[in-house]
């Protein structure tokens, strides 16, 4: 958990695992489950493998999301297990996950307040896993010219509610690579423990979320100055 949640910083994620090229310069990878019912989309063994494999050639963590407590055994090899926003009040799911060992990330529902995301954790607590992570990742307002409203007073009233690590996604409430650092830097004024960011080495040919991705130097851009806000902070 400490090199997920670290300084500020702390988690990069291409959203396919299309492209082992991106091993280069991940700090943590993550794939993630398709938001469509197409043919390749979802969590399949040769894609897990090549996850795993990344995480190995780079020695560091590696998270991916899990939707099925039957996924279990198929993510048995990755570091970190996610929760994504549409699952966080999937209960079946969140009490397997109290039964596992493993940290789990657990993002706030674009709909759900913060007492419902802590009613969530709390799931994966009672099960006798205490190593949840909570993220922060936007909530729709219809008011916003991004693609969700980044709830960033949700980070300071989360840290006093509780002692879980609170991090943030500023990519999925962006929905558009020139707000990403911005709000990232927002998150981290606001104390984030962590920011999860997506970036690819050529956005435009993402397979998915590519207009929210970074290039890897806007990445290593971003983390400098985050970097910097944090020190200058403390």
């Amino acid at each position: 958990m400490d090199k997920l949640c670290g300084e500020t910083v702390t988690l990069y994620h291409p959203d396919a695992a299309h492209r082992r090229v991106m091993r280069r310069v991940v700090r943590g990878v993550y794939w993630q489950q398709g938001r469509r019912a197409l043919p390749d989309a979802g969590g399949t063994r040769q894609g897990t493998a090549l996850l795993v494999q990344a995480g190995r050639d780079t020695g560091l963590p590696t998270v991916t999301e899990i939707t099925d407590p039957a996924q279990l055994d198929t993510l048995a090899d990755v570091d970190v297990l996610q929760v994504g926003a549409r699952n966080m009040q999937n209960f079946a799911l969140l009490k397997a996950l109290g039964r596992t060992r493993k940290p789990i990330l657990l993002k706030r529902g674009t709909s759900a307040t913060v007492e419902e995301l802590l009613l969530s954790a709390e799931y994966i607590l009672s099960g006798g896993n205490t190593q949840v992570i909570l993220c922060e990742r936007g909530i729709r307002s219809g008011l916003t010219p991004a693609r969700a409203a980044l709830d960033v007073s949700a980070v300071p009233v989360l840290k006093r509610l509780t002692h879980l690590p609170v991090i943030v996604d500023p990519s999925h409430a962006a929905g558009r690579a020139d707000l990403v650092e911005p709000l990232a830097l927002a998150a981290v004024a606001a104390g984030a423990d962590g920011l999860l960011v997506e970036v690819h080495d050529r956005p435009a040919t993402a397979l998915s979320d590519g207009a929210q991705s970074l290039t890897p130097a806007a990445f290593a851009q971003l983390a400098q100055k985050a970097l910097r806000l944090r020190e200058a902070l403390q």
